[in-house]
């Protein structure tokens, strides 16, 4: 593939790394670490961004060229909303791959983590007329809540982020067709809880399907009435998962937290 990987520039560091900062680099690892023990990954590519606290406009996201087993509190990678790296870092970023993300980070003052992923039951399901059916509690919860953006090629423009988040509008969760998956959460948790529950959905709607026999659907009363109570008046998503998800990464391999 060939992108443009490299960021217009540099800008001076705004301040010495937080603990809050920090907090966030360590949960951003994490998370990355865990699409790729999920097998969630796609090679070096698609990407988890996260603000940082107390700076706006500067967000946290991968270093271009590392896998996602490979990346750390420490290596990840500070830019602006242009795509351009703050303070000092040794590694490039995919400033195309950016696009998404700070469209998404510009629209939603709730965005606070942004996770697109291209994993194959999400993009299997994009690619049926019907999208993701209420066929499971795990799809449930996104009844009413999930967005469609159509493919428009590899180049993502200005205008396509406006189309984009013009769809996306105030829902937690997207189905990019033919390309994957996106959810964004007020922490990295529920970023990732949401998207480990949106994968879980659309794996249990493929494997459903090739039965070939007609789905068990739930009525429309029953589906909108268990989608309002999984939604839980609101509540952040992945506070009580997380920590035990960081003591399963902390058992195998605690170097994300370097």
């Amino acid at each position: 593939m060939s992108f443009a990987h490299t960021p217009a520039g540099r800008v001076a560091q705004s301040a010495p790394q937080s603990d809050a900062e920090r907090r966030v680099r360590t949960d951003l690892a994490a998370a990355y670490r865990l699409v790729a023990m999920n097998g969630w990954d796609d090679l070096i590519y698609t990407h988890i961004s996260a603000s940082v606290p107390n700076e706006p406009g500067h967000f946290l996201i991968n270093p271009f060229g590392l896998a996602f087993d490979e990346v750390s509190a420490s290596n990840l990678v500070k830019i602006d909303i242009e795509g351009n790296i703050v303070g000092a870092s040794d590694h490039p970023i995919n400033a195309t791959g950016f696009a998404l993300h700070a469209a998404v980070h510009a629209a939603r003052a709730d965005a606070f983590c942004v996770m697109h992923l291209h994993n194959t039951p999400g993009i299997a399901v994009s690619a049926q007329p019907q999208g993701l059916l209420p066929a499971s509690q795990h799809a449930l919860r996104f009844h009413g809540q999930i967005s469609y953006h159509d493919y428009e090629g590899l180049a993502f423009s200005p205008q396509e982020g406006a189309r984009l988040v013009n769809t996306l509008a105030d829902k937690p969760a997207m189905l990019l067709r033919n390309h994957g998956t996106l959810t964004i959460g007020r922490t990295v948790a529920e970023a990732y809880v949401l998207m480990a529950t949106l994968i879980k959905a659309c794996e249990i709607q493929i494997q459903a399907q090739a039965g070939q026999a007609p789905l068990v659907l739930p009525a429309l009363d029953v589906a909108a009435r268990a989608a309002e109570q999984l939604r839980d008046g609101g509540a952040i998503e992945g506070e009580i998962e997380w920590p035990a998800l960081l003591r399963k990464l902390d058992r195998l391999d605690r170097s994300y937290r370097d």
